[in-house]
């Protein structure tokens, strides 16, 4: 599909027309170049729904941590993080794929959208089995070292509730996924813009809420002998089933051979930030820390997922892999390039970045109209909040930019081998950050209290 666009200018002097200027925008893959205010437009609403999203998912975490299974388990607090981070190892990579295919017209030809489709969906789900039963050995594990001992009794439940969470939350997020870039190619929206967001808006709602379902259940019939292995051993034999029909497309059989790396790197590196949430989380000088860290972390996988898709249908578009266009030579970028230049990156950088104090302020202020005295509410801990959220998306949009050169001089599609990364390390600044946050207000009122103190004690009775 070919869209042109007729842009008449016309001059008039006494109402009398003087002359005209004509400007003829023709587009060979169906999308206009986009301009500050559009590419805001087209960001902003899918960016506050994934916000609404990742704001009650905060709210689910906040109430399901008290729950018999989260106390009784304390690994699957660790599993949360890697579990929520599979949106952004497989859902966003999914949307990142098929924005890419859209914006270069491959899904155009019905017969190549189905095979496109059905093998992209059946990639989702053998990865999204394998790393589920990975991240619940993640968690036990770095529990282990957490706690200096390894507890091998929660192993099955672990295992078949990471399972089925990512089984169930990666086959309905990627048919969302399939029908909003379907759709947004129909009404001549930038998928890139829209699609990664949605996923996020839904992604950590729907994974948490699956997680604590699947684990109570399982929990409550931890007598039944056969269950747990049962359900594990029927997940893993569908696998099969899902390389046959990936295999219709030569690039997804080089992703399900190659693409391995990436996701469980990405899953690791989240359950650090899943350790540094289960060791801090029940402590008083955290309080609040549940509601705010799928908010933070959400925030900036989001932002630096739509950057990362919008860079590679760039190049996509305007180079072959191995070969950077003129502009983008440099692998380590001047940071000032990344965000103060007229190009059409560095406008995208900079809207993404704006988004982030307005956003997290919006967000806060909700979350204490409806949790109340239940989170921190002192104005120190809002700078800190609100500086962490900066510093994160600003590390991450720079390292997007660095990260998709090097992985297109490599000939490689950033697409299946940058997200995953960058949201990985979201999960873990994020959670870094905001306890560090928690911690530094928390310091700071208790010298507060303690100066104030011999005032009270000295002064008269």
């Amino acid at each position: 599909m070919v869209v042109t666009q007729l842009n008449l200018k016309f001059r008039f002097q006494n109402k009398k027309l003087r002359g005209f200027s004509c400007e003829v925008i023709r587009c060979p893959h169906g999308v206009l170049p986009e301009t500050f205010f559009t590419m805001t437009c087209q960001v902003l609403v899918p960016i506050l729904l994934s916000a609404l999203g990742m704001m009650m998912a905060g709210l689910v975490m906040n109430n399901v941590q008290h729950w018999p299974v989260f106390q009784e388990v304390k690994d699957l607090l660790t599993l949360v993080p890697p579990l929520v981070g599979l949106k952004g190892n497989l859902e966003m990579t999914l949307a990142s794929r098929l924005s890419t295919a859209a914006n270069t017209g491959q899904i155009d030809n019905p017969q190549e959208k189905h095979r496109l489709i059905s093998s992209n969906l059946a990639l989702v789900q053998v990865q999204a089995t394998v790393v589920g039963l990975l991240a619940a050995v993640a968690a036990l594990l770095l529990g282990a070292v957490s706690r200096k001992e390894l507890d091998l009794a929660p192993v099955e439940l672990l295992c078949a509730s990471s399972v089925v969470t990512a089984f169930i939350a990666a086959l309905a997020l990627g048919l969302l996924m399939v029908c909003i870039v379907i759709g947004a190619r129909k009404f001549g929206v930038n998928p890139d813009n829209i699609a990664t967001p949605i996923a996020a808006s839904l992604g950590d709602l729907i994974t948490l809420s699956i997680l604590a379902l699947v684990s109570s259940f399982f929990y409550k019939n931890r007598d039944s002998r056969y269950l747990i292995p049962l359900v594990c051993v029927g997940f893993m034999a569908l696998i099969p089933l899902w390389v046959l029909i990936a295999k219709q497309s030569p690039p997804i059989l080089e992703i399900l051979k190659f693409g391995w790396f990436p996701i469980i790197l990405a899953m690791v590196i989240s359950s650090v930030g899943g350790l540094i949430l289960s060791n801090t989380v029940s402590k008083p000088q955290y309080k609040g820390m549940a509601i705010f860290t799928p908010i933070i972390c959400g925030v900036g996988g989001n932002l630096v997922a739509i950057q990362t898709s919008r860079i590679s249908t760039y190049l996509h578009i305007r180079s072959t892999p191995g070969v950077l266009p003129l502009g983008m030579k440099k692998f380590c970028p001047n940071p000032c390039s990344t965000f103060c230049t007229s190009e059409i990156n560095s406008i995208s950088a900079r809207v993404l970045l704006s988004l982030v104090v307005p956003g997290h302020l919006i967000f806060f202020y909700i979350i204490c109209m409806v949790e109340g005295q239940s989170v921190t509410d002192s104005k120190s801990f809002v700078v800190l909040y609100l500086l962490a959220g900066l510093i994160q998306v600003t590390i991450l949009l720079y390292l997007a930019e660095v990260m998709v050169r090097l992985t297109w001089h490599q000939a490689l599609d950033p697409d299946n081998h940058c997200i995953p990364y960058l949201t990985g390390l979201g999960d873990l600044l994020g959670t870094g950050l905001l306890a560090l946050c928690f911690l530094v207000d928390w310091l700071l009122w208790s010298q507060v209290d303690l100066d104030y103190l011999p005032e009270l004690t000295t002064g008269p009775p």
